[in-house]
């Protein structure tokens, strides 16, 4: 499965989403190619951290800018079971040309009323994708999230009203755990420090991967 992670706003976690994803495969023993896609240089970073920290890093980490996304995709799919492609915060033609060959648009909102406000833009990037890849699915889901509040009930109201993006029956939490993991070249789920962390990106993968046999 080719899985973009990818928004038009920055600082929704597509970084975290796709090093933790990427991470629940590889455990899952599936042969994985995660490409950083932002200019940030987020995953790539997270990768060479783990790296030099020595820890075991069963998956393949490329950075790919522009159309180049979509070319050496198109190489390289044959070899791996997954494909996770971070994208920036941004429409860029990364962005573009990784829609162009992915499976999923896998879309993190954080429930701000800055963020909820771009779902229309997204809206129209996936109408335009589809015109060009007929077989993308693309889903919603909040990050980042309160423990508390109605910002999130609130913010999954808009979303699930939002034309060709569905929206997935998942909220994960803000929560340090991440971070903590994050800084040590780790998944929330190698950390294991926190369960109710582990279980919300666990659900978040089988969410994702539910149509994968």
């Amino acid at each position: 499965m080719i899985i973009c992670v990818g928004s038009v706003k920055g600082g929704v976690g597509k970084s975290l989403i796709s090093t933790n994803l990427t991470v629940l495969r590889a455990l899952k023993n599936k042969r994985v190619l995660l490409i950083d896609a932002d200019e940030q240089g987020t995953s790539g970073d997270w990768t060479d951290h783990r790296t030099d920290l020595g820890i075991s890093t069963p998956w393949t980490t490329v950075r790919l800018k522009g159309s180049a996304v979509r070319t050496e995709v198109q190489k390289l799919s044959k070899n791996y079971d997954d494909i996770i492609i971070d994208c920036g915060g941004r429409d860029t033609a990364s962005l573009r040309a990784a829609l162009i060959v992915s499976d999923v648009f896998l879309v993190p909102f954080q429930p701000k009323s800055f963020d909820i406000w771009t779902a229309q833009k997204v809206s129209e990037l996936v109408d335009e994708a589809k015109s060009l890849n007929d077989k993308l699915r693309s889903y919603s889901f909040i990050n980042c999230a309160g423990t508390r509040g109605r910002d999130n009930d609130d913010a999954k109201s808009i979303l699930s009203k939002i034309d060709g993006i569905k929206l997935l029956p998942v909220t994960v939490v803000l929560r340090k755990s991440f971070s903590n993991a994050t800084a040590e070249g780790l998944g929330v789920i190698e950390l294991n420090s926190d369960k109710k962390a582990i279980q919300e990106i666990i659900a978040l993968h089988d969410a994702v991967f539910k149509t994968q046999k």
